[in-house]
């Protein structure tokens, strides 16, 4: 496992919920990847999860990988094992607390699985320049939602 990748990534919602995008970069070597998706009613958190699942599915071996996020959500549910405890009951937060977005995590868990990830917090909105790009991603892809009343508009 030699390949290591650099991955941001960002979730945006208009609301909460509200249309929703998210937005990733993928740098390794020279090359540099973007990709952008959203759907018409989400919550931020599903888009944040959605950005790193889809970037590391993107990935077409094991790799190494530094991943980078705003979202305290993800780095603390996987670097404090919550999301691993979460599954290990049920998908369950407490005796009396779902987990939100069990789902998501299921994937996100399977693929850390794969991959040898590491997880780096950034301040978003501080002038990070791929979580910066990142956000405008995800930004524009929920506004596309805004604008349009139909998923088929795409």
């Amino acid at each position: 496992m030699s390949n290591q990748v650099n991955i941001y990534t960002d979730g945006a919602c208009s609301g909460n919920p509200g249309p929703g995008g998210w937005g990733a970069v993928l740098e390794y070597g020279g090359h540099r990847r973007e990709l952008s998706g959203g759907e018409p009613q989400t919550t931020n958190n599903r888009m944040e999860l959605t950005a790193v699942i889809e970037a590391l599915s993107a990935l077409k071996r094991p790799c190494k990988v530094v991943l980078t996020t705003d979202s305290k959500y993800i780095v603390d549910a996987v670097t404090l094992g919550w999301a691993k405890k979460w599954r290990s009951q049920g998908w369950m937060r407490n005796k009396k607390e779902k987990a939100l977005n069990p789902d998501l995590w299921q994937r996100l868990l399977e693929l850390l699985e794969v991959h040898q990830v590491a997880f780096q917090w950034v301040k978003g909105h501080a002038g990070h320049p791929q979580n910066e790009r990142c956000d405008e991603l995800a930004v524009q892809y929920y506004q596309r939602y805004s604008r349009n009343t139909s998923k088929e508009s795409f």
